[in-house]
């Protein structure tokens, strides 16, 4: 099994978290846009709206709600510039960090509102606004296992501290992120090739996790967030930067300079204050007073197991499954990762094989619903074969079976455990033949339609999605 990327802190202070939101801000005593002015002319759309619709990603640092208060950085520096204008801030949420500038393009929002690196390539598509802060890239790796057996010189030696050491490495970003493209030059610049992977649907924060928990090697972060990141991850490396430092800035469409201009004359003059110091260290720096709401942030995610969670929550309902039984099913087969692929053809968050695949209407091309749907048509299809077991917890474990060795080789099992005297309803008794297929005596056997089978891999496998669920039952509210 993996290890546990969250490692919960088991002694803190108790603390009541008040009055974070009400921080006496200077941003409110700075001078406000001028009602006969430019910035009137510059504002009027979204005055006339009443509220400037600000899209942010929803993780521990840039917006997320604590005890039903919303929180974060960009959070509250949204509702400072809302309220500089005399306006309301609405909140739209990215769900796909690699698609965050076709809100932009779309019309969906009138700000960007991430720490977005300022590049040339994306100049050309946005307007940048002035920078809020500047921070490096940083290479997220695994500590050694046995550090605490090793010396400072063996630790280090066993991680990479010399950016020419990432040749040949595989190294998992955000989608269309200012990652991809810096590991992409940094590549040409060492003169050797660095994989870069980009993952639709992942932001950094869930990156980190995989890396953590021994799903992927390295992956990307921004230098500011290691320091909060470091107390979620101890078993984590933030040391190794991969770039120079960078300005950070929010974004806004090239239609609208004005609205550019009236943010760039704010953020001059908000970065300056206390109020803006006070928020940007209470969400980059280890701060006692927003620590509880942040770690609680990362142990419950909301609520959340994945960012597929609402789709396997209404395809879980069509078979009667609890959706948190899918969503061990889906981690087991691919880790959430859409695009995953199995050396043996299988593909996407179900990993289907390419024929039944084809069966159920879907390719390699489809979306992460549509592979999750007909991943479950599969499953009403594989519940329907074992139709027999009417235990539904024995079905279950028939169905988990099947779909991980295909539904002929556990009716294999069932016809031996019939022949010897055992229920082919009980999953207990079945299980032995299921194991027994590898051995000349049972798959030669005349009622063995599909022969020999190394059955463990399909035992393990039903083992481990239900002891995953069963953690799931714990943490995770239906």
């Amino acid at each position: 099994m993996h290890r546990k990327y969250l490692k919960y802190v088991l002694y803190l202070p108790v603390i009541i978290v008040t009055g974070l939101l009400t921080h006496d801000t200077n941003y409110r005593h700075l001078p406000r846009p001028d009602e006969t002015g430019y910035f009137n002319f510059a504002l009027q759309e979204i005055r006339e709206k009443g509220k400037i619709v600000a899209a942010t990603v929803y993780n521990s640092t840039d917006y997320f709600v604590y005890k039903g208060a919303p929180m974060g950085f960009q959070y509250e520096m949204i509702v400072a510039f809302a309220h500089f204008i005399g306006v309301k801030p609405e909140i739209k949420i990215i769900k796909d960090p690699g698609n965050s500038f076709d809100y932009l393009e779309e019309g969906k929002c009138d700000l960007l509102a991430i720490n977005l690196s300022v590049t040339k390539e994306r100049g050309d598509e946005v307007h940048y606004t002035e920078p809020f802060c500047q921070t490096r890239q940083i290479l997220v790796q695994r500590k050694p296992l046995n550090q605490d057996t090793m010396s400072m010189a063996e630790t280090e030696a066993s991680l990479v501290r010399n950016q020419v050491q990432l040749a040949g490495k595989t190294i998992y970003v955000e989608k269309k992120s200012a990652y991809a493209k810096r590991l992409r030059n940094l590549s040409r610049e060492i003169g050797r090739k660095i994989k870069v992977v980009e993952l639709p649907y992942y932001d950094t924060e869930q990156l980190i996790g995989l890396v953590a928990n021994g799903d992927i090697d390295y992956t990307i972060c921004d230098e500011n967030t290691t320091g909060i990141y470091s107390f979620y991850f101890p078993d984590i490396d933030f040391l190794t930067p991969v770039s120079f430092s960078q300005n950070q800035a929010w974004a806004v469409n090239k239609s609208n300079p004005e609205l550019l201009a009236v943010i760039n004359k704010w953020i001059r003059d908000y970065k300056n204050t206390e109020s803006f110091q006070y928020t940007y260290g209470k969400y980059f720096r280890y701060n006692k007073t927003i620590f509880p709401a942040q770690k609680e942030f990362h142990t419950k995610h909301g609520g959340k197991i994945s960012i597929f969670d609402d789709v396997i929550v209404e395809e879980s309902a069509k078979i009667g499954w609890d959706w948190r039984l899918l969503a061990s099913l889906i981690y087991q087969e691919s880790k959430f990762i859409p695009k995953s692929r199995a050396s043996d053809g299988a593909y996407g968050l179900m990993q289907l094989m390419p024929a039944t695949a084809r069966k159920l209407g879907i390719n390699r091309n489809s979306s992460p619903k549509q592979n999750i749907a007909a991943g479950v048509k599969y499953l009403k299809k594989l519940m329907n074969e074992f139709d027999e077991v009417r235990n539904k917890e024995e079905q279950t474990r028939f169905v988990l079976a099947a779909y991980n060795a295909g539904p002929g080789r556990i009716q294999d099992a069932q016809r031996l455990a019939e022949k010897y005297g055992k229920k082919p309803v009980l999953w207990n008794d079945v299980a032995i033949f299921l194991k027994n297929l590898s051995k000349p005596e049972y798959y030669n056997d005349p009622d063995v339609k599909f022969g020999y089978y190394n059955g463990n891999s399909a035992l393990n496998f039903v083992d481990e999605v239900l002891e995953r669920y069963e953690q799931y039952r714990k943490k995770i509210k239906d």
